[in-house]
């Protein structure tokens, strides 16, 4: 059992229709036919929606979102059409509420690792192989691969977990053309953000994007390169063979999993509320690495 502890109401807004509640966003269409996308303060961890808000989490999400896409623009169209609040929307949505193109999307999470960790080292330790691509052996956590790889994953519904699938399994579900773009446009958007995570100190060690077609046009969308889809590590304290300090819940997943906590992952019991200290911990760790990546303050 997963999904939602308390899963919110959406507000209804005139002139806009609630198409969708996910995990963080709410999604609504306009009269004009464009998305509207609006980045909730809420933080998910081992599939469940937590019942305990980051406070400018979406904001955070929503502004490092719009800067990579201005870094990321001469490879690949974005679908921001416009960040001004619609009207009647409520103050709140300041910061974290964009609209955007209505694309065909692509169901598919496409997937960039530059670094083995997570479910792509539990599967290497099995196969020495990622989504069916052979790797070298002596890899362990944390150690940086040969190339940037392309591990596609299925989309997964709130409450349940991606999963991991091979590029011709992405070929026959698309197609062999989209799947081929999809993973030229994953691997240049990555190795362009690696670059410039690393000129900031910060290691960007997996990523996953969304894309969908404006007419022939692959264009990037949802969020993109912020530490809800990414894993950043601080690159001085990089050091394979043990897992990474990280730009990201963290502290969320540690608290879960601790005795203080008392929560059983197992059971089918709904994750408790997370203490103060833990929040604040992790919009701290958020709002730094908007600092880093971006050069900018957040206020």
């Amino acid at each position: 059992m997963s999904g939602f502890v308390e899963k919110p109401e959406p507000l209804q807004v005139p002139g806009l229709v609630h198409l969708h509640t996910g995990k963080v966003r709410e999604l609504y269409r306009n009269e004009a036919g464009d998305l509207v996308m609006v980045a909730s303060d809420r933080m998910s961890a081992y599939d469940w929606v937590l019942p305990t808000e980051i406070p400018d989490k979406g904001r955070v999400l929503t502004q490092l979102s719009l800067w990579w896409f201005d870094q990321l623009a001469d490879l690949a169209p974005h679908h921001v059409l416009s960040t001004e609040l619609p009207p009647g929307a409520p103050a709140d949505w300041e910061g974290r509420a964009l609209v955007c193109k209505s694309l065909r999307m692509v169901p598919v999470e496409c997937v960039a690792r530059g670094y083995l960790t997570g479910s792509g080292l539990a599967e290497y330790e099995q196969t020495r192989t990622v989504c069916g691509l052979a790797l070298p052996e002596g890899l362990v956590d944390g150690s940086e691969l040969p190339a940037p790889i392309f591990t596609p994953a299925t989309k997964a519904e709130v409450g349940e977990h991606d999963e991991n699938v091979s590029y011709e399994e992405v070929a026959r579900q698309v197609g062999a053309d989209t799947a081929a773009r999809l993973r030229q446009a994953t691997l240049a958007v990555y190795s362009r953000a690696r670059d410039i995570a690393r000129d900031r100190g910060i290691v960007l060690a997996d990523t996953k994007f969304e894309f969908g077609f404006d007419g022939d046009d692959l264009v990037l969308a949802d969020e993109v390169l912020t530490p809800d889809s990414s894993r950043f590590w601080p690159a001085d304290q990089w050091e394979p063979g043990r897992a990474q300090p990280s730009y990201d819940k963290q502290f969320v997943r540690d608290w879960l999993t601790s005795a203080e906590s008392g929560w059983d992952r197992t059971s089918e019991q709904p994750p408790p509320a997370l203490p103060q200290q833990v929040v604040d911990a992790t919009r701290a760790k958020y709002v730094e690495a908007y600092e880093r990546l971006t050069g900018l303050s957040w206020s």
